[in-house]
């Protein structure tokens, strides 16, 4: 292969564990220069020497690095504190021989350590998550400084390559694509309709679980803007029958995810000559599934809706543009590709819609309740993301939220409402700045944008009488609650 560098990445396993994934020690003796971090950086200790310990107290989210002397990774980074992102239990508790100690943090004594000779360096934190604050600076000390690269790539080679590559792979067949109008399946749409043009037909499978006047601006983006040949599948009452009283999370995803298929093959055989099925699958969605596609070594997380297996005589060949993007990448694309920012910047939302963000039953009344504080959870938001936009000239400024919504849990409390009590729903509001959707933290919202989204939830929302707001960063958490 001739590598430049080597990365070794995070991973959730422990290095003493019997399956943990291990590596040849000869691999340090190429000459290469090596990135280790998490997972990585204690591998990287482990091999060489030195030697890792399960810790009494995990770290995950923020903490505060402090510098220890010079080093060639942190060279441009602050000197005394900066903020990086961890997420271990274990932590390299004594270092190999030749290598120095380059960072700490309160709770990891060995945040980062490296060996300049040999061109070797690790890093328990993350630095290539948006939220270490120098990660960049970090990626670049390594890649350009160390490793000699140059930084010669640009998003229109890549889309030149992407077409050329879907082009020669699909030739004169017919695509097909399940469209949800979410960026990840709206840029494998554009990407893929540049490349064969109307060989594709998307397909709309309306499950009534999206947000509030959803299905009908996919109707109005993709059929009457852009028009792609668009097949909208009215499904809701189907839905409805299977989850009725279903509660577990889990099983909600499998469900909705089966029955997907099981519409969506339906509509694709009733057109002639289809050979190709083109799917909005992102990095994060194989990674958080413990795909093979990573090796079969990550920890699986939650189910994924583009990850199902093809039913059984399905004979449709897979093209999955976007498999090795993640978020902020596909959102590059996306307007490079001449999507409105609208499509583009729209924050994520799950296959399984808002029957993942209804703790418990589904039920007629439990979705009208959550699509009406929904939508005004994201109108108070958007407005207010669009006030930084002007502010600052950026739409991923320091403070906006990347992604944000309303959780209906199975629980109720006491209220007064016009001077009688009242037991009512109570509301989760989630907005977190992220960009890749690895990691994310709490949104810091002004508290007159979280007074105003909970004054009119409990006023215009029937049966809600209090909001709470959850500022739990990822991890531990999740950005969804299911």
């Amino acid at each position: 292969m001739e590598p430049a560098a080597v990365i070794l990445s995070g991973g959730p396993a422990s290095v003493y564990a019997e399956d943990a994934p291990s590596m040849d020690p000869a691999i340090f003796d190429l000459g290469l220069p090596i990135l280790g971090f998490c997972y990585g950086e204690q591998i990287m200790a482990a091999t060489l020497g030195g030697s890792v310990a399960h810790t009494e107290k995990g770290e995950y989210g923020p903490a505060t690095l402090t510098r220890h002397g010079e080093s060639q990774l942190l060279e441009g980074t602050p000197s005394d504190e900066q903020t990086v992102w961890m997420s271990h239990r274990d932590a390299v508790d004594r270092l190999p021989e030749g290598f120095t100690l380059t960072a700490s943090t309160e709770t990891c004594p060995i945040a980062a350590y490296e060996n300049p000779e040999r061109r070797l360096f690790a890093t328990q934190f993350h630095p290539e998550v948006n939220h270490t604050a120098y990660g960049q600076t970090m990626l670049s000390n390594f890649l350009f400084k160390i490793c000699g690269l140059e930084p010669n790539w640009t998003m229109d080679n890549l889309i030149e390559a992407k077409v050329a590559e879907i082009r020669e792979h699909i030739g004169s067949d017919k695509v097909i694509l399940a469209l949800s109008g979410g960026v990840d399946s709206a840029v494998t749409a554009a990407l893929v309709h540049r490349a064969v043009g109307d060989q594709l037909t998307c397909v709309f499978v309306n499950h009534g679980m999206l947000r509030k006047g959803e299905p009908e601006s996919v109707e109005q983006v993709f059929a009457h803007e852009f028009d792609i040949p668009l097949v909208h599948v009215h499904a809701e009452e189907r839905y409805a029958r299977l989850l009725a009283g279903v509660t577990d999370p889990e099983k909600k995803r499998r469900i909705i995810g089966r029955e997907f298929w099981k519409v969506f093959f339906e509509e694709a055989q009733k057109l002639d000559g289809v050979k190709y099925l083109a799917q909005g699958t992102i990095y994060p969605d194989i990674i958080e599934s413990g795909a093979r596609k990573t090796g079969g070594k990550a920890s699986t997380i939650k189910s994924h809706h583009n990850l199902i297996p093809f039913p059984e005589g399905v004979r449709f060949d897979l093209v999955e543009p976007l498999d090795h993007f993640f978020k902020d990448e596909v959102r590059a694309l996306g307007s490079a590709l001449g999507l409105p920012d609208s499509m583009v910047y729209r924050q994520p939302f799950p296959g399984p819609g808002l029957a993942i963000r209804i703790i418990g039953e589904i039920t007629d009344e439990k979705l009208t309740t959550l699509k009406d504080a929904d939508f005004i959870v994201r109108e108070e938001l958007d407005a207010y993301n669009q006030r930084l936009f002007e502010q600052t000239g950026k739409r991923n400024s320091e403070h906006a939220c990347w992604q944000y919504f309303a959780v209906l849990p199975s629980i109720r409390s006491v209220g007064v409402m016009g001077d009688e009590r009242t037991y009512g729903h109570t509301i989760i509001l989630r907005a977190v700045e992220s960009t890749d959707a690895m990691t994310a933290d709490w949104a810091k919202l002004p508290y007159d944008v979280l007074s105003k989204i909970s004054s009119r939830v409990v006023s215009e929302v029937e049966g809600i009488n209090r909001v709470v707001y959850d500022i739990t960063p990822k991890p531990p958490a999740t950005i969804e609650w299911e």
